[in-house]
This record gives C-alpha cells, sequence and structure tokens, in this order.
C-alpha cells in the first residue's frame, strides 16, 4: 500500500481533487489522463471526457501527484481511500 500527502492552494481545490479522484466501490477514479502540468496547476481528464484544473501548493506537489497517480492511470494499481484535511489531501493506492 502507497500513500501520499498533497499539499493543495487552498481547502476548495483540494476538495475539489478529492472529489476528482472519487473511489467508488470498485476502487475506480473518474482521472482518466493527466492533460498538462503547468508549474503548481495540474490539469485532468475524466471519464465524462471533461477536463479539470487543480491548483497544488507549488510545482514540487504537481510533480509528485503526477507520479503517485500514473500507476492508478495504467491500471497498476487502484485508489484505496481519499481523505481531506483542510487543504491537504492523503491519498491511498494498493
Amino acid at each position: 500500500m502507497n500513500q501520499i500527502t498533497i499539499l493543495c492552494n487552498d481547502r476548495y481545490e483540494a476538495q475539489k481533487l478529492a472529489g476528482l479522484i472519487f473511489v467508488n466501490e470498485t476502487k475506480e477514479t473518474y482521472i482518466t489522463e493527466i492533460l498538462n502540468v503547468i508549474e503548481n496547476e495540474i490539469v485532468l481528464s475524466i471519464k465524462d471526457k471533461s477536463a479539470h484544473s487543480v491548483i497544488l501548493k507549488d510545482n514540487n506537489q504537481a510533480i509528485n501527484f503526477a507520479d503517485f497517480i500514473q500507476s492508478v492511470l495504467e491500471k497498476k494499481h487502484k485508489i484505496e481511500d481519499t481523505r481531506i484535511i483542510d487543504n491537504v489531501v492523503e491519498i491511498t493506492k494498493e
């Protein structure tokens, strides 16, 4: 099991990120692709083909998130849980 703590720009961005990750009973995420990483902003494509932007605390957070979520997008891992604590999102994958 792997876990990461992602610092977002504010609580709203943390809630948005956690909502986009969303884990259902099958442990599938809504995120299908990382479209772009622009400094501390990450642009995500979700299952309905829409794109959403999330502002993270800094460039390192964006890179760390992209690295962490890549194995989930490649179907090598599944998201187990997400937790929001103020502007922080804790993500656990199996």
